[in-house]
């Protein structure tokens, strides 16, 4: 370690605490914006599923005083309590945002609960929401870059151990923490992190993935409200011979910790979904559905499909036969031939009738899925590479490096309000759902964001 290495926890606390609305870039309050309408886009849809439900039903029967809403109930509950439902509703069916490249973090997921959750109990202003939320993404992407990648291949998911850091800087800002109790608030989120990939062999186990989001953000919210009470933790838990860092991985990289601090905004390298798929199957998806429009083929023309990328998509994506929505969702396989026969811009066409769906199924097998050695050479960049060949010989090809909703080709506000209005009809009346994409457009104008949430 270097001397710099050494108080990488101290000092990405007092980053956190002394972060002012002024000093973030325009660029980087509107990728904020995105991420918070999209994340509650995310979180409208998700909560009907029966994951989510549980969740919620859940912590609404567990009762007790407090002013912070569970998406879509009129009931209030605690804030740390309101995290874990709608962090679990957000996450409830693979649509919230990740970061690009990928570093093993969920932003909308983890931190916007946090938010929405301690934002409405101290009725914080629009400009205190945004400020938060780029404390918690600038700590949180910094602490996944550090990790590294190996700590997915030991079966660890990485969202639900980095994500309660992100949860704790956004409340601890929000609720006036200062450095020293900053501080603390990350050595005691540590002890919170968790979640294991297991769920993606499993027969049936998936939902507790979800789970991993909300506890991910109920953890941040309780790490943050016991660090203002005067509890402590560690303030070496990043770096320290026994801390994160080093526990969950053989190489961690801990310069990225405070790499650009304050002059490189982590925050602009959120990426956004259109497909409620793993992050690895939207290249994929993105470069099938081109080839079908430029050629009109019919999945029954369909020979086989390969699909070439990184390491990643074989060892932990090639699920032949999903037994549950998060196994096909998980599985790359199933969601390319799934996008043969459905749009899959609408969440709704990836459903349990479809998961046993014959025809799907049966194309399904015919996907193989490669390691491209260029694209794994590229760092988690979740490009793709797909040669499509037809019964009577053709063969199509197309290459997607960066896919729709990626820093560098991001979804126009059209596409997101368009995201927006179809995740949220089931719970919001249009002219609700217009109200909130003007309210959240403008959001460092608002001066109570508890009437938005």
């Amino acid at each position: 370690m270097t001397i710099d290495e050494t108080d990488a926890t101290v000092r990405l606390a007092a980053f956190a605490t002394e972060l002012n609305y002024s000093a973030i870039p325009s660029e980087a309050v509107q990728r904020a914006k995105d991420c918070l309408l999209d994340s509650l886009a995310a979180g409208l849809y998700g909560r009907s599923k029966p994951w989510s439900r549980i969740v919620a039903e859940f912590v609404l029967g567990l009762g007790g005083k407090g002013s912070s809403s569970v998406l879509g109930e009129r009931q209030r509950v605690p804030a740390p309590y309101a995290a874990m439902a709608n962090g679990t509703m957000i996450h409830g069916f693979e649509m919230d945002s990740v970061r690009q490249p990928g570093a093993g973090v969920h932003p909308g997921a983890t931190i916007v609960p946090a938010l929405i959750a301690v934002g409405e109990e101290r009725h914080a202003s629009g400009r205190e929401i945004l400020t938060a939320f780029v404390a918690g993404c600038e700590v949180l992407f910094r602490i996944g870059l550090a990790l590294g990648h190996g700590v997915e291949k030991r079966g660890f998911h990485a969202p639900g151990l980095t994500g309660t850091f992100g949860a704790a800087v956004a409340a601890g800002k929000i609720l006036g923490l200062g450095a020293e109790q900053m501080t603390r608030a990350l050595g005691i989120a540590g002890s919170f992190s968790s979640g294991l990939l297991e769920f993606s062999r499993s027969q049936g186990g998936g939902m507790v993935k979800r789970l991993h989001m909300g506890r991910a953000a109920e953890g941040g919210v309780l790490a943050a409200m016991l660090a203002s009470s005067g509890f402590t933790g560690p303030e070496s838990v990043l770096e320290g011979k026994f801390g994160f860092c080093s526990a969950y991985s053989d190489h961690p990289d801990l310069n990225k910790l405070t790499a650009g601090l304050g002059s490189d905004f982590e925050t602009l390298n959120i990426c956004i979904k259109r497909y409620p798929c793993h992050i690895y199957a939207q290249a994929p998806i993105e470069a099938l559905m081109a080839l079908r429009r430029e050629h009109r083929f019919d999945p029954s023309e369909v020979d086989n499909i390969i699909v070439g990328g990184e390491e990643k998509i074989k060892s932990h994506h090639s699920i032949y036969e999903p037994k549950d929505i998060m196994a096909a969702q998980y599985s790359i396989p199933y969601s390319v031939a799934l996008a043969l026969f459905f749009n899959l811009e609408d969440p709704k066409n990836l459903s349990e009738e479809n998961l046993s769906n014959g025809k799907i199924l049966e194309l399904t097998k015919k996907v193989e899925v490669r390691v491209d050695g260029e694209i794994d050479r590229m760092h988690e960049s979740r490009a793709a590479r797909i040669v499509v060949r037809l019964k009577n010989g053709i063969e199509l090809k197309r290459e997607v490096l960066h896919f729709k909703g990626t820093p560098q080709n991001p979804l126009e506000p059209k596409e997101l309000q368009s995201k927006f209005a179809t995740l949220a009809a089931a719970t919001l009346a249009p002219e609700q759902g217009a109200a909130i994409i003007e309210k959240i457009s403008r959001l460092e104008e608002l001066a109570d964001t508890a009437t938005l949430f």
